[in-house]
């Protein structure tokens, strides 16, 4: 890995697929192993998604880690290897691992080989004209209902929905509507 990215924040994706009736058991599980990685030094937080059509039926679990390093002392750890090892009769077929870093979070499709990135210049791009987009749209809508509030509440607000909305809405269909663009060789 560049120097320049194992700095950066690193984001892993872990779909698996639960035999019917060990839900609950899977559920316990994550609520386990999560507790635990939460522990970690550089450890920034656990998100799961259920089964859904978006998710083709998997559970998937997203962690994430401040930088390559601190994800890696996880996925190395005897702690991780002793939950993985909890698994054995809850889950079908292998685990399908992705791991992206920095700006790439956003820009992550499941077409897409993980070796393949966009530019940072592009992902720069983009991120700056969806930021403003939003944070105006954002002002035009909360701000006159936040207007009373204090400052840090209002910003809190506004970031809260704006990475909310960036994360599981607006990037998701921006990345694929720019895919030829991002992905391509051209400027």
């Amino acid at each position: 890995m560049p120097d320049s990215t194992a700095s950066e924040p690193v984001t892993v994706s872990v779909a698996r697929r639960i035999l019917p009736g060990r839900e609950q058991d899977y559920e316990d599980w994550v609520k386990g192993v999560s507790t635990v990685a939460a522990q970690f030094p550089g450890h920034m937080g656990v998100n799961v998604l259920r089964p859904s059509p978006a998710t083709k039926g998997a559970y998937v679990l997203i962690y994430r880690f401040d930088s390559y390093a601190h994800g890696q002392a996880w996925e190395e750890s005897e702690d991780r290897a002793l939950w993985v090892g909890k698994l054995a009769g809850m889950t079908e077929g292998e685990a399908t691992y992705k791991k992206v870093t920095g700006l790439e979070f956003w820009f992550d499709l499941p077409e897409m080989p993980a070796e393949m990135k966009p530019s940072p210049h592009k992902m720069a791009l983009v991120l700056i004209v969806v930021v403003f987009v939003l944070v105006y749209a954002l002002q035009l809508t909360l701000g006159e209902w936040l207007a009373d509030g204090p400052f840090w509440l209002r910003v809190l607000a506004v970031v809260t929905v704006q990475v909310l909305l960036m994360t599981y809405v607006v990037m998701p269909r921006v990345t694929r509507l720019l895919k030829g663009w991002l992905y391509g060789a051209g400027v």
